[in-house]
């Protein structure tokens, strides 16, 4: 598959989508992200994927929505065109684990894309921020409805508001990055974590996350119930079936194509 804001690795049960528009620091525009969408689909279909990994460069995950294509919006332009809703959100119909690797700077849109991810693996160099009160709108992809989810009212609010950016270190104290790694290893690291995933049953991680992402959307008492009826089905599972057999074995479990 070649896309023209997109690179694209195979890695074994892993697959890499990286953001590549480097001369405008990978500002995410409407190709960019009918591709991405494009991309995040093939995969999720794909039988011989089980994690789907989206990363930038180095330099920058993403600097934000692409300013220069959207400055001449009108209210006309933006509302009745659904913009951002029409193609910035095909990420969470994606139902295998997609983790987020993070180097450099992720703000505003690129910052939302990042928390749309299942979580974040970031390299000590990370900034992250949501700085568009600077440029006169305020976020629009979830900056003020996924940020105070993830860290608290508080420290969002100041974000937010004063459009500072947080390092790598911070994000991690505020919940917002699982792991932090050295820049010059990252890529190698997150690929580590990601094969981990993927050598779990990729049908039981579909389950969890889909699970996981049930948790913020009602109360405690239906989303155990929702957790608990996962639980029940996964023992009518192959995957049920070898994995609690290998651990009576003592033996590891082979949870290909499960």
């Amino acid at each position: 598959m070649e896309y023209a804001d997109l690179l694209i690795e195979n890695h074994g049960k892993v697959a890499v989508i990286r953001l590549n528009r480097p001369k405008a620091m990978n500002a995410l525009n409407d190709n960019m992200m009918n591709e991405l969408g494009d991309a995040l689909y093939k995969f999720d279909a794909d039988s011989a994927v089980n994690v789907i990994v989206l990363t930038g460069s180095e330099k920058v995950f993403a600097a934000g929505a692409d300013i220069a294509a959207m400055a001449n919006y009108t209210y006309a332009d933006t509302y009745p065109g659904n913009y951002i809703g029409r193609n910035w959100e095909h990420i969470l119909n994606v139902r295998k684990p997609v983790i987020g690797v993070v180097a450099g700077y992720a703000l505003g849109g690129g910052c939302e894309l990042a928390m749309m991810c299942d979580f974040l693996i970031a390299a000590d160099s990370a900034k992250f921020g949501q700085p568009e009160i600077k440029v006169g709108v305020t976020p629009g992809a979830g900056g003020t409805q996924r940020l105070p989810r993830t860290i608290g009212k508080a420290k969002a609010m100041d974000m937010l508001l004063t459009s500072r950016m947080i390092d790598a270190a911070e994000a991690e104290r505020t919940g917002l990055v699982s792991r932090i790694f050295p820049a010059e290893s990252l890529m190698e690291e997150a690929l580590n974590v990601a094969n981990t995933i993927a050598e779990m049953p990729v049908s039981v991680a579909m389950a969890i996350k889909d699970s996981v992402n049930r948790a913020f959307e009602t109360t405690l008492t239906e989303g155990v119930r929702y957790e608990r009826r996962f639980f029940h089905a996964a023992f009518g599972t192959p995957a049920q079936k070898e994995g609690m057999s290998a651990f009576l074995a003592k033996r590891k479990a082979n949870f290909e194509g499960m």
